[in-house]
């Protein structure tokens, strides 16, 4: 059972900036509201390996999902995957140049692993709801990466 989304942020700052923000873990709970905070389990730049725990409030719940990158292209592209719950999740970025910036495209996906009947009738009768909810976050994540990239 996935569910899947995709958004796009145009930015007026090159892929590299871009790039600068979206690779830079250590500061996305400065740059993104919607962190609370951000603990690095891995040494070294980032790439492909990198690991770190994101702490985020949503829906007045505050949660800690352990994440990774699952793969670097810079400045192109980087998959970011977790997993929690029973879910796996898997966030896309994909930069691409445009009218002298950059489309930050962002698919996110979550499938859940081994759906047991509960939770099919809950996501058929609250998934599109939580889908909406994670869409505004996403949106305003890609808001605040285009704010802090065209400050650069």
């Amino acid at each position: 059972m996935e569910h899947t989304t995709t958004l796009t942020q145009h930015i007026k700052a090159g892929p590299e900036k871009v790039w600068a923000v979206i690779s830079d873990i250590p500061g996305s709970a400065g740059t993104l509201s919607g962190i609370d905070s951000v603990q690095l389990l891995s040494e070294g730049p980032y790439g492909e390996g990198t690991r770190w725990k994101e702490t985020r409030t949503m829906m007045g719940k505050q949660e800690t999902v352990e994440m990774w990158v699952s793969q670097a292209d810079p400045p192109r592209s980087t998959t970011v995957k977790a997993h929690q719950g029973g879910a796996d999740y898997t966030s896309r970025f994909t930069l691409s140049e445009r009218d002298g910036g950059t489309d930050l495209t962002l698919t996110f996906g979550a499938e859940v692993l081994k759906p047991s009947f509960l939770s099919m009738v809950g996501m058929a009768l609250f998934g599109k709801i939580g889908m909406s909810m994670t869409r505004k976050a996403l949106a305003k994540d890609l808001t605040e990466i285009a704010a802090k990239a065209e400050s650069l």
